[in-house]
């Protein structure tokens, strides 16, 4: 083989090396990428975190059901403390959800969470939710979490937003992945 040949040989195995390296590492940052832009636009049904309450309170009311569910791997009873509340755009809510730990050790669990219709993620502000951090609930331990939110009052000038009467928002909770890795740890030490 010629020199020139085994030069291009080098420069396309180095150009493949690179390109797949480049793949990897796309494929690592994909996923927490996608969930700052779901956040940011609300795209996907994610609600948007604001740092401040609304100080604008619209005419329009708009009902909010609230849904709970819970992993099978988790050991909690976790549901809406309310099924639902009557909110004007921009009036700010408080609602609370209770979780109780049916384990026997404390368990740490992260929530996941949407909103439906998806096209109102962009609307729906949090000001504060449990869902921000990672809980950890004693062996036992009930406890009621709060969510603090409004709908941001933008909603009423857009007009893909006029046939929205109901947003709900749902809650997926999860045990912690730290915690399961220990759990599973712990199960493949003890042949389990």
């Amino acid at each position: 083989m010629s020199a020139p040949q085994q030069t291009r040989n080098r420069r396309t195995l180095v150009s493949l090396a690179m390109l797949a390296t480049g793949m990897i590492c796309l494929a690592y940052a994909a996923v927490p990428l996608y969930q700052i832009f779901c956040q940011v636009t609300g795209f996907g049904g994610a609600s948007k975190r604001v740092e401040a309450a609304s100080t604008t309170v619209g005419e329009r009311i708009v009902t909010v059901r609230f849904d709970a569910n819970t992993d099978p791997a988790l050991p909690w009873k976790f549901e809406p403390v309310q099924r639902s509340v009557e909110a004007k755009l921009g009036e700010n809510m408080l609602i609370f959800y209770r979780a109780k730990n049916l384990a026997a050790e404390p368990v740490t669990g992260m929530a996941t969470f949407n909103v439906t219709p998806l096209k109102t993620g962009g609307v729906f502000a949090k000001v504060a939710c449990f869902c921000f951090d990672q809980q950890t609930l004693a062996a036992g331990e009930e406890v009621e979490m709060p969510v603090s939110f409004y709908i941001d009052p933008a909603m009423a000038d857009d007009k893909t937003l006029n046939d929205v009467k109901t947003i709900t928002l749902s809650y997926t909770f999860f045990r912690a992945k730290a915690q399961t890795a220990a759990v599973d740890g712990t199960k493949a030490a003890s042949g389990g």
